[in-house]
């Protein structure tokens, strides 16, 4: 499994990436229809890659991926006259990741600590405190795929059951507020657990001959 070579470009792309043709979709459709709304929400995925292209020189896997199932959910839409698969692009999304995590986690290779390390994030900390730090990078990747799980099964419903606004919002504002507060809480934990380990270590130490 490839390492993407710029995590923070990758996940802006995943959880940013897509959402104007998803608003675009939400307000041609209220209009229009779900026809027109699908046309134009398909329209704009294309014009979202050809802008990166143009402006980044580039464009990453996660705006093809995303983009690439928001065009195949809508052509799948329109040839059915069903916009509920389009609706369900997000949710596919947030199960690869979701996957990705906790499948990592199981096969005892984690992927945030993979990306971790192929960033030499852990070079920066003290020797004694990576074992440590390794073991909460696990936890929190297993904790974040589960949390991906819960809105996937999240999505489907809004998706299935709910309006097109709500799945709008849900997508376009409700996984990245969701996703900021729960990194926040995690960061906290780690950063209180890794104070009260270097704490420990500190006056286990010998102490300095003078």
């Amino acid at each position: 499994m490839s390492i993407p070579s710029n995590p923070k470009n990758s996940i802006r792309s995943l959880f940013l990436g897509g959402i104007l043709p998803l608003i675009v979709f939400t307000l041609i459709e209220e209009k229009f229809g779900t026809y027109w709304g699908l046309i134009a929400g398909m329209f704009f995925g294309i014009g979202e890659v050809i802008y990166e292209k143009i402006t980044q020189k580039k464009v990453a896997t996660f705006t093809w991926v995303g983009n690439g199932l928001l065009l195949a959910m809508g052509a799948i839409s329109i040839f059915t006259n069903e916009g509920i698969w389009f609706k369900l692009q997000p949710a596919l999304i947030e199960i690869f990741m979701a996957a990705l995590l906790i499948g990592s986690s199981l096969w005892n290779r984690p992927f945030l600590l993979m990306v971790a390390k192929k960033q030499n994030t852990l070079a920066q900390i003290p020797e004694a405190l990576r074992p440590i730090l390794e073991k909460q990078f696990s936890g929190f990747n297993f904790r974040m795929g589960l949390f991906f799980l819960a809105h996937t099964i999240l999505a489907v419903w809004v998706a299935l059951y709910g309006s097109t606004r709500a799945w709008a919002l849900l997508k376009g504002v409700g996984l990245t507020v969701s996703l900021i507060i729960y990194m926040g809480i995690e960061i906290l934990f780690l950063r209180a657990k890794m104070k009260k380990e270097a704490l420990k270590i500190r006056s286990a130490a010998p102490p300095e001959q003078t």
